[in-house]
């Protein structure tokens, strides 16, 4: 009889026995914390989903779901850049990174390097061109152009940066230049695919790297002047952007640069330069038939004052005489390059 109750109640033991020790010796991963969420999303920018999953399938371990989220971005980066290869990407973002500006104060003996880039980051919509993320990418590229170019021999001073060259570059962060990273810049944008589910691409870069003319022209200086319009932060970057070298020669130069007064003048001179650059149709520098597409012939109206019904060329000659760089007829300011940039130009 007792037998008999035994052998009938066995599976009940059995499936009390076996429900115990699924308790006491689960090897199932703890539910991630809130904690270790809003830690793997600081690092990483992913989604409340995304950041679980990657803690969920390293049992909570942060280091590794860095790791895996790393692995993950890139594998889905790939799909989705393929995917959306064929799509039309005409919004994004101008962005300029200045990292040396040029002759200033006792460092400007006709010297003074240069050192900047200018780059146009595309993607599909609007929406994602104001996106922190696309705008932070697209500040970190300029910097890794504008840190990674070498100075050449070439006859022009802003010059095209080949984007092969860049994409395969360490991405350096514009806010962090001394952190390592292991991501390129063309990984970087295809991780940004992953999180945007747009098309984003690197469409166009140049560069200005220009060394100091160390006992070469004492009295020269060079200075750069960039304007972006159209940006939805504080950030140097915009929908129009433009970006001019500038020469200074004077006897004088080295002394005038050593003066706030000036300098500010000088920086108001090429903000306004920079800004008649990129808001009138500005195609060339000179010209001698009075043709307004050229910078020089434009009534210098971003100036503003009595120079506003004065050409360009002559408004500059003017404010040189007035700040005394001009002597015995020699010396003053003039505009040697610039490049101006549209977002969404169709470059042939």
């Amino acid at each position: 009889m007792i037998a008999q109750f035994l052998r009938s109640s066995k599976p009940f033991y059995a499936s009390r026995l076996s429900r115990v020790g699924q308790s006491c010796y689960s090897t199932a991963p703890s539910k991630p914390s809130l904690q270790h969420v809003a830690q793997l999303r600081k690092l990483t920018e992913v989604s409340i989903s995304k950041a679980r999953e990657a803690l969920s399938q390293t049992n909570n371990d942060v280091q590794q779901a860095l790791e895996w989220v790393k692995n993950d971005l890139a594998a889905s980066g790939i799909k989705k850049a393929a995917n959306v290869q064929s799509r039309e990407a005409r919004e994004g973002l101008v962005s300029v990174c200045i990292l040396s500006g040029g002759s200033r104060g006792k460092a400007a003996l006709g010297s003074g390097g240069i050192r900047a880039a200018m780059v146009e980051l595309n993607c599909e919509t609007d929406f994602v061109g104001r996106n922190t993320l696309f705008g932070q990418l697209a500040a970190d590229i300029a910097h890794t152009a504008a840190f990674i170019t070498e100075p050449t021999d070439s006859s022009t001073i802003i010059r095209s940066c080949s984007l092969d060259i860049l994409n395969d570059a360490p991405l350096i962060s514009q806010n962090d230049p001394s952190t390592h990273s292991s991501s390129t810049v063309s990984s970087s944008i295809r991780d940004l695919i992953a999180k945007v589910g747009e098309k984003v691409s690197l469409k166009r870069v140049v560069t200005v790297v220009q060394n100091p003319f160390v006992g070469q022209s004492p009295n020269l200086g060079l200075r750069l002047a960039s304007y972006l319009h159209g940006s939805a932060g504080s950030a140097p970057q915009g929908r129009i952007g433009s970006l001019a070298v500038l020469a200074l020669q004077s006897p004088e130069l080295a002394r005038r640069l050593e003066s706030e007064t000036f300098v500010k003048d000088l920086e108001r001179l090429e903000r306004a330069l920079a800004r008649q650059i990129a808001g009138f149709d500005t195609r060339s520098i000179k010209s001698s038939d009075g043709d307004e597409t050229a910078l020089y012939n434009q009534p210098f109206m971003m100036l503003g004052g009595e120079s506003a019904n004065e050409p360009v060329r002559m408004a500059i000659e003017n404010w040189s005489k007035r700040q005394g760089l001009v002597q015995d007829g020699e010396g003053g300011i003039e505009v040697l390059e610039f490049a101006k940039w549209n977002v969404g130009d169709i470059v042939g």
